[in-house]
């Protein structure tokens, strides 16, 4: 009997079989990962009214809400000051006083709007407050995103967040457990195409600062103040993505 009688007959190994087997298997639990992450994050959209969370900055424009704490916003009062609202109920989006507007200013910071047409900003006490009629320094936040998580960083180099009266402050120079938040909007989720520039930051400069400056610039003596910076700089810092924060040190 030949020796080769002895051998098991089994299934025909080719080379690279096996590495292609794996990369199926990591392509599959990708998928499955990809299905059960946006199964998630659609049931907690769901559970908040249609309302979702952000997860980037570019998602942070127009109609927003921030949950201070789960299913509880950001609430204004007509005194202008910002308080912690009632918790809703699962299915339930933010109230109307819940609802804030985001304005982009730099490829970094944003500026909120109240639904009483004031700028949100920090008082020297550190208390918010949307008493603003236009935009300035003051009136800047950055939101941080981090590992997942969002907070809020305001012009005093403090993170938003509720004091134990219900306040709304910036007192902490560090995101901990209190500062994290979440930003929500009901808006598409359509794709859209992702401009590198504002358009008022497009075409001539002289136009744009013209239209940036009508635009947040406080009026006095009805006179429209133009910045006095040299259009080099200017023309650099649009280039550098600051330019707004340029117009805006040149309006001080």
């Amino acid at each position: 009997m030949s020796e080769y009688s002895f051998v098991k007959a089994g299934k025909l190994s080719i080379k690279g079989e096996k590495d292609k087997t794996k990369k199926h298997k990591k392509k599959r639990k990708r998928e499955t990962e990809k299905d059960s992450e946006d199964e998630r994050i659609q049931q907690d959209t769901t559970a908040h009214g249609d309302w979702w969370s952000v997860a980037e900055f570019d998602e942070i424009t127009g109609q927003i809400a921030i949950e201070i704490h789960p299913h509880t916003y950001v609430t204004a009062m007509d005194n202008g000051l910002f308080t912690s609202g009632t918790p809703h109920n699962d299915g339930e989006g933010p109230n109307p006083e819940e609802e804030l507007t985001a304005v982009r200013l730099s490829e970094t910071k944003i500026a909120l709007k109240s639904g009483y047409n004031k700028y949100l900003a920090v008082e020297k006490n550190d208390v918010v407050a949307g008493r603003s009629d236009a935009i300035g320094p003051r009136e800047m936040w950055e939101p941080i995103f981090e590992n997942g998580k969002l907070a809020l960083l305001a012009h005093n180099g403090c993170f938003l967040s509720c004091s134990e009266e219900g306040d709304m402050v910036a007192t902490s120079k560090a995101a901990g457990e209190n500062e994290i938040l979440k930003i929500r909007t009901n808006a598409s989720k359509a794709k859209k195409k992702k401009d590198d520039e504002a358009e008022m930051d497009k075409g001539n400069l002289n136009i744009a600062e013209i239209n940036y400056v009508k635009k947040f610039q406080s009026f006095q003596d009805r006179r429209l103040r133009v910045s006095e910076k040299d259009k080099t700089e200017l023309k650099q810092a649009r280039e550098g993505g600051s330019l707004h924060e340029t117009l805006l040190d040149s309006m001080d």
